[in-house]
């Protein structure tokens, strides 16, 4: 009785826990509905197919972790990938590693941009994102001049996300590659420290000796270069740049970090709670046509599930702070 009591407290007393245990329960019963879903095949696309929001919802850890929210990534991710598809349809850049490396410049350029304003200039987040938001978009449709590239213009670089290594996909290398960097770098390293200790006391930090305001330009920085890695991502996943690409999937971005128990006020997250709470997003995609939600109710039903999972993160989160009062009592 007592081990039991034991295993449950371990369970709501672990916000990646209880997050694993909807996971689990959201595959067994989509898997009932349609035998399919669990497929290799099935996972593999899945997984493929939603990478760039998982991989921006990285950056956007670090950023929430700071206090701080960026709801420009998308618009940065247009620019990215415009700017990449247009340089493969006129033949100016050809080489598939160079154009990431191009998006990925002009994306960590973005959101250095954003950084400075924010923690130089002082500006609020969201306000300074949501000009910025207007301002990259805008700059995508400059560079696209009433133009777009089709998978034809885009030549081998679309073959990039078809091809694969010993059988796993480009695009879902990528993907793991971002997040083992991201754990071992939130985890173990000087800099994960200094992000979570800004987000929890910021006060506290900048009299520890910590330069809080480089920190907050750092994670911004490295949102954008994310969201510059993802505009290339894009353009090959989809065989096409346009620049109204990903309009309006930032909330996905901010939605998975808060399903995964990242708090919107700084100091409270993991890489584990971040890739949990995308997946449940990305299984939540795939699933709704699969049982046979019509389009129409497909955004009530995400919602819906979306804010069950929240209040969940809720009641975990109330039970473990209890818990570590009672560990306080003498």
């Amino acid at each position: 009785m007592k081990e039991n009591k034991s295993i449950l407290k371990k369970i709501t007393g672990s916000r990646e826990a209880s997050l694993l245990i909807v996971l689990v329960v959201l595959c067994v019963v989509i898997s009932m509905r349609s035998p399919s879903f669990l497929t290799l095949k099935s996972i593999s696309d899945m997984l493929k197919n939603n990478a760039v929001i998982m991989i921006m919802t990285l950056g956007m850890l670090g950023v929430l972790l700071v206090g701080g929210i960026d709801i420009s990534i998308t618009s940065t991710l247009a620019l990215s990938g415009m700017t990449a598809g247009m340089l493969v349809k006129y033949g100016i850049v050809e080489n598939t590693f160079l154009l990431f490396v191009i998006a990925v410049a002009i994306g960590g350029l973005c959101g250095f941009l954003a950084g400075l304003i924010i923690s130089k200039g002082k500006v609020l987040p969201i306000i300074a994102t949501m000009g910025f938001m207007y301002i990259y978009r805008g700059l995508a449709y400059i560079v696209a001049n009433s133009q777009w590239a089709s998978a034809e213009d885009l030549g081998a670089f679309k073959e990039f996300a078809l091809g694969s290594v010993f059988g796993i996909n480009n695009v879902i290398i990528v993907l793991v590659i971002c997040y083992a960097v991201f754990f071992v770098v939130m985890k173990w390293t000087k800099t994960g420290r200094m992000v979570y200790a800004v987000g929890s006391n910021r006060e506290a930090a900048g009299i520890s000796g910590i330069n809080t305001s480089s920190v907050e330009l750092m994670v911004y920085t490295v949102m954008g270069t994310l969201a510059g890695l993802c505009g290339a991502l894009a353009v090959s996943i989809y065989s096409s740049a346009q620049p109204n690409m990903l309009y309006g999937r930032e909330m996905d971005v901010i939605a998975a970090c808060v399903i995964g128990g990242v708090s919107m006020t700084g100091g409270r997250g993991s890489v584990a709670g971040a890739l949990l709470g995308s997946l449940i997003l990305a299984i939540i995609a795939k699933a709704l046509p699969l049982v046979g939600i019509e389009a129409i109710a497909q955004n009530t039903v995400k919602g819906v599930i979306i804010l069950a999972v929240i209040v969940l993160n809720v009641i975990t989160q109330r039970v473990m702070d209890k818990n570590n009062l009672k560990g306080r009592e003498m």
